[in-house]
């Protein structure tokens, strides 16, 4: 299983040593789009754990489920589920909040349980309650 990590605004590329890297489309590919390629520790796949955590939640919860038919379509379907992960989703180890409550952003209030009404996220994949 091969695994990188891309960071379009500073060019970067963050993968493993799985042999798929080193084929010479890849390293052409790389050069002509002007991006630096990070290696990881070889033979270590906990060297980037939250980078694995990342990865293997977005493949699960999300790319698993859709078909993207293009970069640009791949591109827009990951800003939407970002938008969700951060803002709609609540995450256990936050206890119940998001990652954007857990950085400051303004907690919404508190649903009353007797009368809500359900959000649709990412196409109706995912859904929130939301006080009516």
């Amino acid at each position: 299983m091969y695994s990188f990590e891309i960071n379009l605004s500073e060019g970067l590329l963050s993968s493993d040593n799985d042999p798929i890297f080193h084929y010479q489309r890849w390293q052409a590919n790389l050069r002509i789009l002007g991006v630096e390629e990070i290696k990881s520790i070889p033979h270590t796949p906990v060297s980037h754990p939250f980078i694995e955590r990342l990865i293997g939640t977005i493949r699960r919860e999300y790319l698993d489920r859709v078909f993207f038919w293009n970069a640009q379509d791949l591109e827009r379907k990951l800003a939407i589920f970002l938008q969700y992960y951060n803002h709609k989703r609540v995450h256990q180890s936050l206890h119940g909040n998001t990652p954007a409550e857990a950085g400051g952003a303004h907690q919404p209030l508190a649903a009353k349980l007797s009368n809500y009404s359900w959000t649709s996220h990412c196409n109706g994949l995912f859904q929130t309650p939301v006080a009516a």
